[in-house]
């Protein structure tokens, strides 16, 4: 199988929904941890919740960039981009995500030179057409986006382009899949492993979570068949007592990960002491900054950012529903005072934030009675 329809082949997907059925057992309940934001997204919009037995709960990681950025981190972004002669960027997602004092689309609207961009070229690209101005990216995102991050500073240090800087915010998985476990309130069954961070880092670094937890861990692609197949594998594994990681995203995700990727981003990244999560708190070596070699690319540096703690809205039940004790629609403000048009917390942002996905796919169709 090589092509999307088939693996959204109506046939195949209902015998996979059956073989599922057959093989849990009635009498346990399965808590399964979709970890990335992608998974969540296709899991409302596909309705495969409703393909699975009453008796496989599906809980919602943290697997979005976006919805686990503290709100203190946004500030401090938007305290650089108001800086003179600055052009911030950020991808479209990070636009809407709110401050203390609003978001980047917001403070452009108040005159503010804020840009979208699709990646971190071309905000290099921009740096490069304003000499006069400091072009400064946002970066933000798991292993899978740091690679091109790391990519663009070494462009611009091989090309000598001294206004163009970085604010990273890149996060690792690995920590985040700790302390989901080491939580006490936690009580996970198993992992579908995520599909995009793994084409960076391969299927190897895993194994932990099987050898010191015991839990199952089955990386999965992101089309139906993909996340039904992955939660089959992971069904058998613990009907059999096996905890092992396996890789159903064999044709995407090498079990070695992205030799070339990692290089990159060794030479350009280290590892942060600790860094704040959204929902999570601290955790320690669980995000990257530039290495000292690239300190005149470091927008941190550059702006003396004096690393700003914000405590998010409190009715906002974002941190509870990021570690799956809440559903997304149990929140108090979701679908009234928060909505993809006017969000309160960063999981309504992203369309791989659990609350926004919730909303578009389920809640906006019951309420048409769909």
């Amino acid at each position: 199988m090589k092509y999307v329809d088939e693996f959204r082949d109506p046939e195949l997907i209902q015998n996979t929904a059956e073989e599922i059925r057959r093989a849990v057992d009635p009498n346990r309940h399965y808590r399964l941890m979709e970890v990335c934001g992608g998974h969540t997204f296709s899991i409302y919009r596909f309705g495969l919740q409703n393909l699975l037995p009453d008796n496989i709960e599906l809980i919602h990681g943290p697997g979005c960039p976006v919805c686990v950025l503290p709100m203190g981190r946004m500030d401090d972004g938007l305290s650089i981009a108001e800086q003179p002669k600055v052009i911030f960027t950020a991808f479209g997602d990070v636009m809407r995500v709110p401050g203390r004092r609003g978001s980047p689309l917001e403070l452009r609207a108040k005159g503010a030179d804020v840009r979208m961009v699709y990646s971190p070229l071309d905000a290099l690209k921009l740096a490069l057409e304003h000499p006069d101005r400091q072009v400064v990216f946002f970066a933000i995102g798991f292993e899978t986006t740091a690679p091109s991050t790391a990519l663009t500073l070494l462009r611009a240090r091989e090309t000598g382009v001294r206004n163009f800087s970085v604010f990273s915010n890149h996060v690792l998985i690995l920590p985040a899949i700790r302390a989901i476990l080491d939580s006490p309130d936690m009580r996970i069954d198993g992992f579908i492993g995520p599909g995009h961070v793994s084409t960076v880092i391969g299927a190897r670094p895993y194994e932990f979570v099987a050898r010191e937890y015991g839990k199952p861990v089955v990386i999965s692609g992101f089309e139906p068949l993909d996340l039904l197949q992955s939660i089959l594998m992971l069904i058998r594994q613990l009907r059999e007592g096996r905890s092992e990681v396996e890789n159903q995203y064999a044709r995407v995700v090498p079990w070695e990960g992205n030799r070339s990727a990692l290089q990159a981003m060794a030479e350009v990244f280290e590892v942060r002491p600790f860094f704040e999560w959204r929902g999570l708190g601290f955790i320690s070596q669980s995000a990257l900054k530039l290495r000292e070699a690239f300190a005149a690319w470091d927008a941190e540096m550059r702006y003396s950012v004096q690393g700003v703690r914000v405590t998010d809205p409190k009715a906002a039940q974002c941190g509870e529903v990021l570690k799956g004790v809440l559903k997304p629609h149990q929140c108090k403000l979701f679908g009234k005072e928060c909505t993809p048009e006017h969000p309160v917390g960063a999981l309504m942002v992203s369309s791989e934030g659990a609350c926004a996905a919730y909303y578009h796919h389920v809640y906006l169709r019951e309420a048409v009675g769909e």
